[in-house]
């Protein structure tokens, strides 16, 4: 099969994963740092051990409702019935009763601020019909994701033995999570009030206590059970920086809050983010057959980034573009094959998607005919 290749020469270091061990000291039992753009792991510690993740279930749980938002199913404005089963739920809540109704934003917030179960019930039984629906579609998520280690039993993180993920599974779901950026506008949120239906107000204060207290930090996600112990699962941006910690089987919320405060600013203070090329920019040209148009412009599907010790400076690397036969008809957004990233050794380091943007439509005859026409009349001109 013919391949077109086509070599552009941008900036690029990529340095292999960092495994920082136990150096910084932490005292959860589990934890991670990880870059959220490329998802290379800048610190672990027993990251593959199954623990009880708590209430940060609920970042597949909001990542399920945001996909929904996504693709048309749910919209912000959508009202909420509370059902018997989401009144009566336990553990941390904003005490929604039967019968009330509320709008998606108004769970969301609940969701992504007080950690409430009876908000998630909600959602799910509004997503999937009912809670174990919901949560046959968290687990399928977990499998697409490639999430080995990783099982939901329900939406809210309540203990329950078949229950349980790991850090670097967690990180994972973050790091699709933030894919959605409007969730950052809920998870970021210090404080805030729930107005109920008959005009009084529930206060809403971030379980996250980083929101307010660690710049940058402006989500995700904390958990709290007897089994679990303390954990948490943040996020944290400074310089077009984006960094994903999780700590998990902390003794305490102070514990937890400064093993997260360790990560971040140990991934602050010693590494960079680079974009090296970003997807906003025309990475080539190629030739279009039976298209109205003859030729396209192709992107990176996500910019090019690499992770960079803090004092290392970017050397020259290329790109290579692999793209079988462009013919159209093709749909903005489609894939149309992958850029290989090569060493100046010639090592292929990395390989991602590129994509079109803009639809080209098949050429009718008509199409062809004024192709033609063109062609002979350049031809008489010159």
């Amino acid at each position: 099969m013919k391949k077109i290749c086509l070599v552009l020469f941008a900036f690029l270091v990529l340095i292999p994963i960092v495994y920082a061990e136990d150096s910084l000291g932490l005292k959860s039992e589990s934890a991670i740092l990880m870059d959220a753009s490329s998802g290379k792991i800048l610190y672990e510690k027993n990251i593959d051990e199954r623990l009880p993740m708590a209430s940060m279930t609920k970042i597949m749980s909001m990542l399920i409702i945001m996909e929904n938002i996504e693709n048309g199913s749910l919209d912000y404005e959508d009202k909420v019935l509370i059902s018997d089963a989401a009144s009566g739920m336990g553990g941390s809540q904003v005490f929604l009763q039967a019968g009330e109704e509320y709008l998606v934003n108004d769970l969301l917030k609940c969701i992504a601020i007080s950690s409430a179960n009876d908000a998630v019930v909600a959602m799910a039984e509004k997503i999937s019909g009912s809670v174990d629906a919901f949560v046959g579609l968290m687990n399928d998520k977990a499998k697409e994701l490639g999430l080995k280690n990783t099982h939901f039993a329900n939406p809210h993180g309540l203990d329950n033995e078949d229950h349980y993920s790991t850090a670097y599974d967690m990180a994972v779901m973050a790091k699709e999570l933030l894919k959605y950026e409007d969730i950052l506008k809920y998870t970021s949120i210090y404080e805030d009030y729930l107005t109920k239906p008959d005009g009084s107000q529930i206060w809403l204060v971030n379980t996250n206590r980083l929101v307010r207290f660690y710049d940058g930090v402006d989500g995700l996600k904390t958990g709290y059970t007897t089994e679990a112990g303390y954990c948490l699962t943040a996020t944290a941006k400074k310089n077009n920086f984006r960094l994903i910690s999780v700590v998990m089987k902390s003794s305490s919320a102070e514990a937890r809050s400064s093993d997260t405060s360790t990560l971040l600013t140990y991934g602050f203070n010693s590494f960079k983010n680079n974009i090296i090329y970003s997807k906003d920019k025309v990475l080539g040209t190629l030739p279009v057959q039976k298209g109205k148009k003859k030729e396209v412009d192709v992107y990176l599907r996500e910019d090019a980034t690499e992770i960079l010790s803090i004092t290392k400076k970017a050397s020259d690397y290329s790109f290579n573009i692999k793209v079988d036969k462009l013919i159209a008809p093709i749909k903005g957004g489609t894939i149309v094959g992958s850029a290989e990233i090569i060493d100046d050794e010639g090592n292929i380091l990395d390989e991602v998607d590129i994509i079109v943007k803009e639809d080209i439509e098949r050429a009718s005859f008509l199409d062809y005919l004024k192709q033609g026409l063109k062609f002979i009349t350049s031809g008489i001109e010159n």
